[in-house]
């Protein structure tokens, strides 16, 4: 894990890698429950029997905006800004969702630091995330995002 004192000392890692966190599973109660939430209940995501049936790999996925925003709780596992005020998601530059995440699969975030630019007393902080599926070549979705963290 990277610690910096405050967001403009992201600045120092520009270019680099923060590294990549630990496996998380992705189950079908929290499909179901994004599912709830955003009203997206299409069967491929909440039908467990018909994707057994009529899915490639016969099991419900997760949805991509559901992968996507797992970001800001797995990114926690790769850095930590000590002197900080609010932060928010300001938002993606891009996004590609590159493969579907099946029920069951395990995923990780790996990130790098983009530019970071002096806004307030506080920074804007772009990241490139990459999150991993296990066991696949191919990533789940590749996202460049911007946070905005205010200074302590």
């Amino acid at each position: 894990m990277i610690v910096v004192e405050t967001p403009l000392d992201m600045a120092a890692h520009r270019g680099q890698s923060l590294g990549v966190t630990g496996w998380t599973e992705i189950t079908q109660a929290q499909i179901t429950a994004f599912a709830d939430l955003s009203g997206d209940d299409h069967w491929i995501h909440v039908d467990a029997a018909r994707a057994a049936r009529e899915q490639p790999g016969g099991r419900t996925i997760a949805h991509g905006l559901f992968v996507l925003s797992l970001i800001p709780k797995l990114q926690r596992q790769l850095f930590r800004i000590k002197a900080r005020g609010a932060g928010l998601t300001y938002g993606y530059d891009r996004v590609r969702f590159t493969a579907p995440v099946p029920v069951g699969a395990r995923i990780r975030l790996r990130q790098q630091v983009g530019e970071v630019t002096p806004k307030g007393r506080g920074a804007r902080i772009a990241l490139q995330s990459v999150i991993e599926i296990e066991d696949q070549t191919k990533p789940a979705l590749i996202a460049d995002g911007i946070l905005l963290i205010a200074g302590a």
